[in-house]
């Protein structure tokens, strides 16, 4: 559940919080008060798209901070190592005027790929996207699915199209014409001989490269080696005499002083360390001893190999790889009857591994378009489209195999709002006030299974009125029985069933533009509803209307929660 949401210089709104109840919360206010203001940074917080534009004017950062409880997204953050701290997840999304912007959970950074997939936990966002994609029957498919309980089913035949468009693409490499044919196999000859002349060695061109750099320094790096095994044990006086001498003397006076003695053990410590330096200094003295010959042969070397890179556009690791994908692709080529017949052989025996699962899959799908047509055709009833009928249609795909990456099913919804009328695609006999309502009745249906606990609808009231907008009203308070609903709206029908009521206010002050979000008492309520359905002549009868409203969404509220405990 969302419980509060904290905005900060985004576009209008210098700065404003809203602290969200459970059930059914609504927001109204006048067109360009800032309510999809609300809606954007709902988005922002579970990793929508957002850029410098949303910035108030002069601003040089915004911030939207809101605070969620949730079971489910509380696990994804235990399994991304995230504490959190009373159970509160609190998300915060900055965005500055450079166009950067960056997400923190529980004060942890986090990128916005994974506030994203974090987001599918926390927030079911409607907006006015939806009735677009509902339209485009390239989605009906993904609603079937999503509603039915069949999801490992669908994820066994993923992975079995996926060998299987493997196997064919392996066999379309090899069943190319002799001309071609004959031309690849020269092109990898060329490049295994290459590679192979080449004797390509994992880590040589770091080895090499560190050798060649050591040669370049190596009269600085001697001049240095020089001075200090000289200043070690070369020199007339040098530090191993030095602590040679100190030793013997501190042994002495170890034998009158415990403490010299230990002191002693430190110094004898420190010359067999000189004497180890010593030795390493002599040997790396010797490495240094190189002639112009190998100094040309390691520049050749790292010169060649470079150009190979460059010839096949990778790194060392890449030109091993190379000759190992060249010499496996030439003898599958030289192979290739025989390889082909097998492949053949295995895509056969694949092809009818995904047949038998995409017609398992048809059966799973045709059982639950009945339960979804059922389900859908009932909310929509309770959303005054008494003479609705829906109806998903399953029409085999009609690819070569029978199947393509999702099955061997075609889906589109299709439906008559009205007595009489045929049924045909929504796309064309659904009204803008039918595609909200039809959005909400699926909204509906799949929130009963939809882990996500809080609902947010923006444009839910388009293209509606009157009796269908009560209804909508009335569905919206039925679904925030069990999940927290936030609802903008420009109806009075559906603001009057609100649990908790929110106006959007904007105002100016020395010429700059203020948004304030302000929560309603009853008596407030009663104004805003008659502004409302009233408009600027707000009268005792207008006042009285509204009142009546918001007693009578009293009512259907407690006769609905009444009917449903028995």
């Amino acid at each position: 559940m969302l419980s509060e949401l904290h905005i900060k210089n985004i576009a209008v709104i210098e700065e404003a919080s809203i602290e969200f109840e459970p059930g059914l919360n609504v927001l109204t206010g006048e067109t360009g008060a800032g309510k999809s203001i609300v809606i954007d940074a709902l988005g922002a917080v579970i990793g929508t798209r957002v850029g410098r534009d949303m910035l108030r004017t002069g601003s040089e950062k915004g911030l939207v901070t809101a605070v969620f409880r949730s079971k489910e997204a509380s696990r994804w953050l235990e399994d991304n190592d995230i504490d959190i701290d009373d159970d509160d997840i609190i998300i915060q999304r900055k965005i500055t005027a450079d166009g950067k912007n960056s997400c923190r959970v529980c004060g942890q950074p986090i990128t916005v790929s994974q506030l994203k997939e974090l987001g599918t936990y926390l927030l079911d966002i409607h907006g006015q996207n939806d009735g677009r994609l509902l339209m485009d029957e390239s989605n009906h498919l993904g609603y079937l699915d999503s509603f039915g309980d069949y999801q490992d089913l669908l994820a066994q035949y993923h992975g079995e199209y996926r060998t299987c468009t493997e196997i064919y693409q392996k066999m379309k490499r090899l069943n190319m014409d002799e001309a071609e044919r004959q031309h690849r196999q020269e092109l990898l000859r060329a490049t295994i001989q290459e590679l192979t002349d080449a004797q390509l060695v994992s880590g040589e061109e770091a080895e090499k490269t560190e050798r060649r750099d050591l040669l370049h320094n190596s009269e600085k790096i001697s001049e240095y080696i020089n001075t200090a095994y000289d200043d070690i044990t070369g020199a007339e006086i040098n530090a191993l005499d030095l602590a040679g001498d100190a030793e013997s003397l501190l042994a002495r006076a170890g034998t009158m002083s415990e403490e010299m003695e230990r002191v002693s053990e430190i110094v004898r410590e420190a010359e067999s360390l000189l004497n180890d330096a010593a030795e390493r200094l002599t040997d790396f003295r010797a490495a240094l001893d190189y002639s112009p010959q190998e100094y040309d042969e390691l520049e050749s070397r790292l010169s060649f190999l470079r150009r190979l890179q460059r010839k096949y556009m990778t790194d060392e690791e890449g030109l091993i790889q190379k000759l190992e994908d060249s010499t496996k692709e030439l003898e599958e080529l030289e192979f290739s009857h025989d390889i082909s017949e097998k492949l053949q052989l295995e895509l056969e025996s694949q092809i009818q591994v995904c047949r038998d699962l995409a017609s398992e899959l048809s059966d799973r799908r045709r059982k639950t378009a009945l339960d979804l047509e059922a389900s859908i055709e009932r909310e929509l009833k309770d959303l005054n489209m008494p003479s609705v009928r829906f109806k998903v249609q399953i029409d085999p795909v009609g690819k070569r195999y029978g199947f393509d990456k999702n099955g061997g099913d075609s889906v589109a919804f299709i439906m008559s709002a009205n007595a009489g009328e045929k049924m045909d695609r929504i796309s064309k006999v659904a009204s803008g006030g039918e595609l909200s309502r039809i959005m909400l009745a699926m909204k509906n249906v799949f929130a009963q299974n939809d882990i996500v606990e809080t609902m947010v609808f923006d444009e839910i009231d388009a293209g509606i009125s009157g009796i269908a907008a009560q209804r909508v009203g009335e569905k919206l308070s039925d679904v925030a029985d069990h999940k927290q609903v936030i609802c903008v709206t420009h109806l009075s029908q559906i603001a009057v069933m609100g649990d908790s009521h929110f106006r959007i206010e904007k105002s100016e002050t020395e010429g700059r533009t203020f948004t304030n979000i302000n929560k309603l008492n009853m008596e407030e309520r009663k104004w805003e509803i008659a502004r409302l359905h009233g408009g600027v002549h707000i009268t005792d009868l207008t006042l009285a209307s509204a009142q009546d409203q918001l007693d009578a969404s009293m009512e259907y509220k407690r006769k609905h929660r009444s009917n449903k405990e028995n």
